[in-house]
């Protein structure tokens, strides 16, 4: 290989790297760190498992199930039954 060939081809590599923001392949070591051994990781101790969240009782005065069908056969008289009249129509 001859030297103004490897200048040029050395050159293109550092080129394209620089314009593609590719990490340099010695980013590795900045991101090593040494450890003395004198750490030792705790025994017993488990990730704890996320519980699923409660769903919230709804205690803001709205109407059960038995009112609701009380007034949806009120309100539902002589319509047609579809949508929320829905087996409430005459």
């Amino acid at each position: 290989m001859t030297q103004p060939h490897f200048a040029h081809t050395l050159a293109r590599m550092v080129l394209a790297l620089a314009l593609t923001g590719a990490a340099p392949v010695c980013s590795a070591v900045d991101t090593f760190t040494a450890t003395t051994g004198a750490e030792k990781p705790a025994k017993g101790k488990k990730a704890k498992a996320g519980k699923a969240p409660k769903m919230p009782n709804d205690k803001s005065g709205s109407e059960n199930r038995a009112e609701r069908d009380k007034r949806l056969l009120r309100e539902c008289k002589g319509r047609p039954n579809a949508g929320a009249c829905e087996g409430y129509a005459n």
